[in-house]
């Protein structure tokens, strides 16, 4: 039978040779629900260069892809970017198959290979700054540690103005389309930024200062090659912008009101603060947890300039679903932001307090006084839910304005 997998041209010397993964819908509690893609790259030197490989179920789907444009065997020298399982799972198997000459990785990243591994192969480690001959063409190679493991590093091909930048620019998305010109600009958009608010988000900090480096060393790039999602070969300043504005957490007047319910109480309060949110203009986004899924919570708070959470008490605690969307949040280290608390309770309401030492730990400014309501929000309760909002709103337009 015929080999059904092919390579993608992406430049004259360079091929897409990764895989396409339809089924994920999950990764490492983020919600793929469009699938996504593991990318590799061939490039076609004088050495033959494979950059990155794939998960490792995935491994004959690349070597087909690769023998559509070469014999496997002819490919010298093997880079690793990006050291995590879905970009190296198969690298050992490639190893035993092609015996390539060399293999490159970041100094943090042979020491993670190692230890993944235990392989007894050696891994030849570059710093910040080298650049590696291929005979006819030249890579050179920038770190960039915690972008976003410790082992990341960006490869340069200096010929084809093209740069090969790991997880950064990536986003989940399974697709026989390959470029960002061939895929429907709204889901560029919102994939790119669910990509960044569940992987990239703690490390923004870092991110700002990496698109300054890339600036100051000129770097002349017309096509940036992620190791998920299409090629960026159209609207490179449009992802690089993004990039710049979800770095700083510039923010709109936006509030979250992420909450879950018992019997509709806690519900009936995030409705109402909802409302003098909209009220006082912000636009608003009540999300709750009995249907909602976490990663898409992060999503609509990457340009939120506040949150407001809500439990009911169970068991002396939130709600196991607030919990998790807590945890999650926490980890991601959302900045900048205002907060107010509100909840329900039968009997003793440990829940608020709970919800503050949240607020609390990712330095958000809590606004208001927290509200507890006893059971059934009656309509006293529910204005003063209604005039938290209000006051959410008008204390964030005046930060906002600030």
């Amino acid at each position: 039978m015929k080999n059904i997998f092919r390579a993608v041209k992406i430049s004259d010397r360079v091929y897409w040779v990764g895989a396409i993964d339809w089924t994920i819908r999950d990764f490492h509690g983020y919600t793929t629900r469009r699938g996504s893609s593991y990318n590799a790259y061939l490039v076609l030197a004088d050495k033959i260069t494979l950059i990155d490989t794939v998960k490792a179920p995935f491994y004959e789907e690349m070597m087909s892809r690769i023998a559509s444009v070469v014999d496997p065997r002819k490919i010298r020298h093997v880079i690793s970017n990006h050291s995590e399982m879905d970009h190296s799972g198969c690298l050992p198997a490639v190893m035993d198959f092609i015996s390539p000459e060399k293999v490159f990785t970041s100094i943090m990243g042979m020491k993670a290979l190692q230890e993944h591994f235990h392989m007894s192969r050696e891994i030849i480690p570059l710093k910040d700054g080298d650049s590696l001959s291929l005979g006819n063409l030249n890579l050179s190679f920038m770190e960039t540690r915690m972008l976003h493991w410790p082992d990341s590093m960006f490869t340069y091909l200096p010929e084809e103005k093209l740069l090969f930048s790991q997880d950064a620019f990536g986003m989940h998305l399974a697709s026989l389309e390959r470029f960002d010109d061939e895929v429907d600009p709204d889901i560029l958009d919102f994939e790119a930024a669910t990509y960044y608010a569940n992987i990239i988000l703690p490390y923004s900090p870092l991110v700002g200062k990496l698109l300054d480096r890339v600036e100051a060393a000129g770097l002349n790039i017309n096509i940036i090659a992620p190791d998920h999602g299409p090629i960026w070969r159209k609207d490179l300043a449009g992802i690089l912008g993004k990039y710049r504005r979800w770095a700083t957490r510039t923010q709109d007047f936006k509030a979250v009101v992420v909450y879950a319910t018992m019997w509709h109480s806690t519900e009936m309060m995030a409705k109402a603060i909802g409302e003098g949110l909209a009220a006082g203009g912000a636009k608003v986004k009540l999300m709750s947890m009995n249907q909602f899924h976490r990663s898409d919570v992060v999503y609509e708070m990457l340009d939120a300039g506040a949150i407001a959470v809500g439990s009911p008490t169970l068991n002396n605690h939130i709600l196991p679903q607030m919990a998790d969307i807590l945890t999650y949040l926490k980890g991601l280290k959302p900045t900048n932001l205002l907060g107010a608390v509100f909840g329900s309770y039968g009997w003793s309401g440990e829940s608020a307090r709970e919800l503050e030492g949240f607020l609390s730990e990712i330095g958000a400014d809590k606004v208001g006084e927290t509200i507890k309501v006893r059971y059934v929000p009656d309509a006293d309760a529910l204005m003063k839910c209604y005039s938290l909002g209000s006051l959410l709103a008008s204390k964030l337009w005046e930060k906002l304005q600030s």
